[in-house]
């Protein structure tokens, strides 16, 4: 047995024991390309629910969100019932990006009244309690010598968390969306809201478990405890092989004298 050999195979032995262990304890991509507000609710509502949860660091800087592969179903009902991940929106700049041709009027024109709609359906979103929000926007293309023009109108839609009281709010969601269009009265703005139905724990802390003095969620003591095991039994191996390889050493030291006879030398 070649000696030098030893640490070496102690390596690939202990690699191959935190391979099996990085396989046992998969996790999987939840959300990716998040910034780090967005990934810090997330983590932040998941372990409110008890839900073992971590942020891994893209190449371009943004965040992904992982879990473990047996509560990927649970994570996703939870962040559905928190209203997570928030909905994009675009913006004015997004939205008038001009690209080839010259737009016509009538797209330019499309464009306007599309950007208001997102810009006001981001900052409806943004009141606390507001799961979702959608802003409708009508500016009718009036002609200037017609008596009757049609006004101008706007219709809100908030899908918001059961206890709130969303009535102090409608005056408010009002008076934003009528003073942001030009045109636009207040009693031409419509708010629907509509209370979410999807049932949801009161987001208490997590009880903690104990393992080894270290405080964790219950549903990382399983995989704690599979990795400790893992990592001892390599530990004891690697010591085992340490011991034998300075035995070896130890005993290829020792020089054996032969016995001499008793009498004279001849």
């Amino acid at each position: 047995m070649n000696i030098s050999r030893i640490p070496s195979a102690i390596a690939r032995g202990v690699y191959l024991v935190l391979m099996v262990v990085t396989l046992q304890s998969c996790s999987v991509d939840l959300y990716t390309n998040l910034d780090e507000r967005e990934a810090n609710e997330m983590v932040a509502t998941l372990l409110s629910k008890g839900i073992a949860v971590s942020r891994v660091v893209q190449k371009d800087g943004k965040l992904t969100v992982t879990v473990d592969e047996d509560q990927f179903a649970q994570a996703v009902a939870v962040l559905n019932t928190a209203g997570l991940p928030k909905e994009k929106f675009a913006t004015l700049g997004t939205v008038f990006k001009q690209e080839g041709l010259v737009a016509s009027p009538v797209q330019e024109r499309a464009q306007m009244i599309y950007a208001l709609s997102e810009e006001l359906s981001r900052t409806v979103s943004e009141i606390d309690g507001v799961l979702a929000a959608r802003v409708h926007v009508v500016l009718p293309d009036n002609d200037p010598l017609q008596r009757n023009a049609i006004p101008a109108s706007a219709s809100v839609f908030i899908r918001h968390e059961a206890s709130l009281d969303v009535n102090p709010l409608i005056p408010r969601i009002k008076t934003l969306v009528a003073n942001s269009i030009s045109g636009l009265t207040y009693e031409k703005v419509s708010v629907v809201p509509v209370a979410s139905q999807r049932t949801s724990e009161p987001a208490t802390g997590a009880e903690l478990t104990s393992f080894l003095g270290i405080w964790m969620l219950p549903a990382s003591v399983a995989k704690a405890k599979l990795i400790f095991g893992c990592l001892a039994g390599a530990l004891l191996a690697a010591m085992a092989s340490l011991g034998y390889l300075v035995w070896r050493k130890q005993s290829g030291r020792r020089k054996v004298y032969p016995l001499q006879p008793y009498g004279p030398a001849k």
